[in-house]
C-alpha cells in the first residue's frame, strides 16, 4: 500500500512556510487535518486561486474533494473561523468539506484578554503573544473547566461550565488586571448562535478518519510552529501551549502512531523566529534588516517584523531528530540568491567549549554560532523547475543542509507560489 498518512511539521522556530507544502501535498489528498495549536500562527498559501492567509483552515481547503478538518487537539475561535470561511468562499474557494472536531476547545473572548495581560505580567519572561487566546484555552483545557465545541450544541451543559469558568476568570480579570468581568448571558446567548451555526460541520472525527485509514486514503496532518516552540520540548518559557510535533499529530488527530507513514520536517534556508527566545544566528541591524526584506519576513498573524539568522544546523538536527523526520523541505531558497557568501551555523561555543548538540534554553540563550562559509550563487533560481536546473553552488548548499541535518531533501522552494517547488 501506498504512503497514506503524511505528517508536515516545522523544523525551526515555525513560519518556515508548511501552508505551502501542505497545499502541494493536499492536491491529491483525501482528507487534510490541522491537529494543534490555533488562529495564533498564520500559514500563507500562494496557488491558481489567488494569495492567502490562514489562520485556522487548513490548507487542504483549495482542493474540493479534499476534506479539512480542525482536529481534536486544536483550539477554535468560531467567530475568526467563520470569518475565515467566508472570505474563502468570496474568493471562490469551496468550504463545504470543512468540519470541526466536537473534541476541539473553543476560543472564548476571556481567553484573548487573558492572554493579553498575562503575558504583559511575565515581565522578563513574557513570551510576545499573538493574543488570540490560545494559551489561555488550552490552559482551561488542562484544568478541565474548558469548553469544547459539542458544549455549544447544549444550553444546559454551557451554561453550567460558564457558570464555573467565570466565577474564576472574572475574580482574576477584576480582582489582579482591573479589567470589566464578562457577562455570562450575553456569553451564553453568543456561543449558542455559534454552536448553532457550525451545528452541521460539528462531528466526531473517529468514524471518518477510520475509515480513511481503512480504505488507505490519503491523510495530510498538518502543524503549526516548531518542536521549539513546543510545551515539552521547546525554550521554555518562551513556548507555545501544545505539541506541534508527530508526536502531537498522532495525539491530536486520534491517529495511532504506527499508521504514520512519513513525516516531512520544513526548514527555511536561513532561519526566522517570531517572539522571544533563544536565536544564537539572529541577525542585527543593517544585515538583518537586509535579510528581512529579501524574504519578506512579516509574521502572516501580525505583520510584526520576524527575527532572522541564518540557517542554524543544530536546531535543525534536533528537530528533525525528535520528529523522526523521514525527508525534509527546504523553502525560501531563492531569498539567498543575491547573496555571495551563505554562513551555516554547525555547532555553538558556550565558554569556550564547542556544542554539538542543542543545549538547555538558559544555555542556549549564551551561545555563539560556529560557521561555516559557503559560497553563494549569485542568480536567480526562480525558473528552475529541476534540481539539475539549480546553479551547481545552490545545489551544494542543499547538499550540505541535507549532510548536517541527516535528512534526505524532499523538496526545495524557490518562489511563493504552489508551482515554484521542485519536487526531488
Amino acid at each position: 500500500m501506498p504512503e497514506s498518512v503524511t505528517v508536515v511539521v516545522g523544523t525551526q522556530w515555525g513560519d518556515e512556510g508548511k501552508g505551502k507544502l501542505v497545499d502541494l501535498l493536499s492536491s491529491d489528498a483525501d482528507l487534510c487535518m490541522r491537529f494543534q495549536g490555533g488562529g495564533n500562527a498564520g500559514h500563507t498559501v500562494v496557488n491558481d486561486a489567488g494569495d492567502f492567509k490562514l489562520h485556522q483552515v487548513p490548507c487542504g481547503i483549495f482542493n474540493p474533494a479534499c476534506t479539512c478538518m480542525m482536529g481534536t487537539g486544536t483550539v477554535v475561535d468560531p467567530q475568526d473561523l467563520a470569518a475565515e470561511m467566508e472570505q474563502l468562499a468570496q474568493q471562490g474557494v469551496a468550504v463545504d468539506k470543512m468540519y470541526v472536531s466536537d473534541r476541539a476547545h473553543v476560543v472564548m473572548p476571556y481567553h484573548k484578554l487573558l492572554d493579553q495581560v498575562e503575558d504583559q505580567a511575565r515581565g522578563a519572561f513574557r513570551v510576545d503573544t499573538t493574543g488570540r487566546g490560545i494559551g489561555p484555552a488550552y490552559t482551561d483545557k488542562v484544568g478541565r473547566i474548558g469548553i469544547r465545541f459539542h458544549d455549544l450544541l447544549y444550553e444546559d451543559v454551557l451554561r453550567e461550565k460558564l457558570a464555573v469558568v467565570l466565577q474564576r476568570h472574572n475574580a482574576v480579570l477584576t480582582t489582579v488586571y482591573g479589567k470589566q468581568p464578562f457577562d455570562e448571558q450575553q456569553l451564553l446567548a453568543d456561543y449558542l448562535a455559534w454552536g448553532e451555526r457550525f451545528r452541521s460541520r460539528i462531528i466526531d472525527t473517529i468514524p471518518l478518519v477510520r475509515a480513511a485509514l481503512q480504505e488507505g486514503k490519503n491523510i495530510i496532518l498538518e502543524g503549526q510552529l516548531s518542536a521549539m516552540k513546543d510545551i515539552d520540548w521547546g525554550s521554555y518559557p518562551f513556548v507555545t501551549s501544545s505539541s506541534p510535533t508527530a508526536a502531537g499529530a498522532a495525539a491530536g488527530s486520534g491517529i495511532p502512531p504506527r499508521r504514520i507513514d512519513r513525516i516531512i520536517g520544513v526548514a527555511k534556508a536561513y532561519s526566522s523566529q517570531v517572539g522571544t527566545g533563544p536565536m544564537p544566528t539572529e541577525l542585527q541591524g543593517a544585515a538583518g534588516d537586509h535579510l528581512r526584506q529579501l524574504g519578506g519576513e512579516y509574521g502572516a498573524t501580525t505583520g510584526r517584523p520576524r527575527r532572522v539568522g541564518w540557517f542554524d544546523a543544530v536546531v535543525t538536527r534536533f528537530v528533525v531528530d525528535l520528529n523522526g523526520c523521514t525527508a525534509l523541505s527546504i523553502t525560501k531558497l531563492d531569498v539567498l540568491d543575491t547573496l555571495p557568501e551563505i554562513p551555516v551555523c554547525t555547532a555553538y561555543k558556550y565558554k569556550g567549549e564547542v556544542l554539538p548538540d542543542l543545549p538547555d534554553p538558559m544555555l542556549h540563550e549564551q551561545c555563539e554560532p560556529v560557521y561555516e562559509i559557503l559560497p553563494g550563487w549569485q542568480q536567480s533560481t526562480r525558473e528552475a523547475r529541476s534540481l539539475q536546473d539549480l546553479p551547481a553552488k545552490a545545489r551544494a548548499y542543499l547538499e550540505r543542509l541535507a549532510e548536517l541535518t541527516g535528512t534526505a531533501i524532499h523538496s526545495v522552494g524557490i518562489g511563493p507560489h504552489r508551482d515554484q517547488t521542485i519536487v526531488l
